[in-house]
């Protein structure tokens, strides 16, 4: 095991358990320049198509971006579009991580900008493509990427692109749309970037963890990359390992390692539950986590993922429910609200948990949970709604036993510590002045899916500030409010719950 500075991700180390391959020289450098990258890692010898596709496949290589599709099965497709429509191709590396808890993607980019140039320029050549783009929204890597552009002078061939900093910036159709000038968010139908991808041409799209594992297996061949990890997972997994550990870091790990190893590395345990592959990932109890391997096959058994690479243990410090509420009011604000299971399901989420946080009419609240949960899988534009269920779901059966304190009493009596990050770029929050709302509705009507009317006829106001993209709606019903009841403030910190104690505030004066 060894660590080193991230060069541009403050906080998190980076660590290794047995010979590092991705993460070579990172424990003596902040950043591998040109000169540096080629001492540790092997100019790859050009491919055909149909080589890099059998080296792909001999390798075993999954994508590391979260769907852990098959490298091989891509640029298959890729090509027999390409074939098909006579056209060229582009290769887009996403190196977006839109996820508040990963920073494996970062540290590749920042530290190891080669290596992921390696292998897009190893499958840009195999394809023949016109150009590799590489979607960015971290600053640092930005810059980082661009001077390795620079210094391998691949100007001509390559380029940077900035793209917002946000969740579901990372989904593939939202990327690609990005790159291509228009909003990056997901574009509601299913179109495949191997068929119609940037500027409309056949298009490679894996993220930065799966390029730089590409170099590594056209450097060692897939029998030396295969003698270390699984048979059928073979090789080594980045892993970002935050939440409630005392030395946050980004590790590089063969698969099939113990994840109670990884976790005793960082400094903490499984305690009461694990968060694997990230927010839109699933929650594993104490028990489970500590026996269970860092692989795909295995997580899934155990009835997570390995996903976006991310692993969150939470201490016993900090209430489960009141980390998960936050997290479900990020997940509710970062969507692209295009379709109702986005624009009213998620809404209706948060608000349901953060009531079942603050304990007030807990048992009602969890039944609406599970009731909004049902009524978003499998109906959404993206996976973004079913990827909040699965996290949603999983923490009501790991927590179970905090979701009945919070029934019968009314809290664990623990605080919420923010172990979880979920951070928007929301500013601003809604208040209603109850001594003057007369209960019209219109508020309700302009901000359909964040605000809802009540048993009482009045609305529900929610404590998760207002997304950014519903910021000139709320305005809207600021202006529209015949009682001059609705305000919008600036956003402060404040507990999951309350929602439910604004509900209780209107209920008073409504007395």
């Amino acid at each position: 095991m060894s660590g080193g500075g991230t060069g541009g991700v403050p906080g998190i180390e980076v660590r290794q358990v047995g010979p590092p391959r991705l993460t070579r020289g990172l424990e003596s450098a902040d950043r591998l320049d040109w000169s540096a990258h080629r001492r540790l890692h092997p100019d790859p010898r050009p491919l055909s198509a149909d080589r890099l596709v059998a080296l792909a496949e001999a390798g075993r290589l999954h994508g590391r971006g979260g769907a852990a599709f098959p490298f091989a099965r891509k640029v298959r497709a890729v090509v027999d579009s390409a074939v098909r429509r006579g056209r060229r191709t582009v290769v887009v590396v996403n190196g977006t991580e839109g996820e508040p808890g990963s920073a494996k993607d970062k540290v590749l980019l920042c530290r190891a900008p080669h290596l992921v140039l390696d292998g897009a320029a190893l499958a840009a050549t195999a394809l023949g493509a016109r150009e590799i783009v590489i979607g960015i929204t971290d600053p640092d890597a930005a810059r980082s990427m661009e001077a390795a552009i620079g210094e391998r002078r691949l100007a001509e061939r390559a380029r940077v692109v900035r793209l917002a900093e946000r969740f579901i910036t990372g989904e593939g159709g939202a990327l690609v749309r990005g790159i291509n000038g228009r909003r990056p968010v997901p574009p509601g139908r299913k179109v495949r970037a191997a068929t119609r991808g940037v500027d409309g041409l056949p298009t490679l799209l894996s993220n930065a963890e799966t390029y730089a594992q590409l170099a590594v297996l056209a450097g060692l061949g897939p029998e030396r990359y295969a003698r270390v990890g699984l048979p059928d997972e073979p090789g080594t997994v980045l892993l970002t390992v935050t939440g409630s550990v005392r030395f946050p870091a980004v590790v590089e790990t063969p698969s099939g390692a113990p994840l109670a190893h990884l976790l005793d590395l960082c400094g903490s345990r499984a305690g009461e539950g694990v968060l694997v592959g990230g927010y839109h990932g699933a929650w594993l109890d104490g028990a489970t986590a500590t026996a269970t391997q860092v692989s795909r096959a295995s997580l899934k058994e155990a009835g997570g993922t390995l996903g976006a690479g991310i692993v969150m243990p939470l201490g016993r410090g900090t209430c489960p429910l009141g980390e998960c509420a936050r997290v479900v009011a990020y997940l509710a604000a970062e969507s692209a609200g295009q379709c109702g299971p986005c624009r009213l399901g998620l809404p209706d989420l948060a608000g349901s948990f953060a009531a079942l946080a603050a304990g007030r009419d807990a048992a009602g609240a969890r039944d609406a949970i599970v009731r909004a949960t049902r009524m978003a899988v499998g109906r959404g534009a993206c996976g973004h709604p079913d990827g909040t269920a699965r996290f949603v779901l999983s923490a009501l059966e790991v927590f179970a036993a905090d979701v009945a304190a919070h029934t019968a009493k009314g809290g664990c009596g623990r605080p919420v510590l923010g172990v979880l990050p979920a951070e928007t770029d929301a500013r601003l929050r809604l208040e209603v002045d109850w001594s003057r709302c007369d209960g019209h509705g219109l508020c309700a009507d302009v901000l359909r899916g964040a605000v809802r009317m009540d048993e009482y006829n009045y609305p529900v106001i929610p404590a998760e500030p207002v997304p950014a993209r519903l910021e000139a709606a709320a305005r809207r019903a600021v202006a529209m409010c015949p009682g001059l009841a609705l305000r919008l403030v600036p956003r402060t910190a404040h507990e999951p719950g309350g929602q439910a104690d604004q509900s209780a505030g209107r209920r008073q004066s409504a007395r």
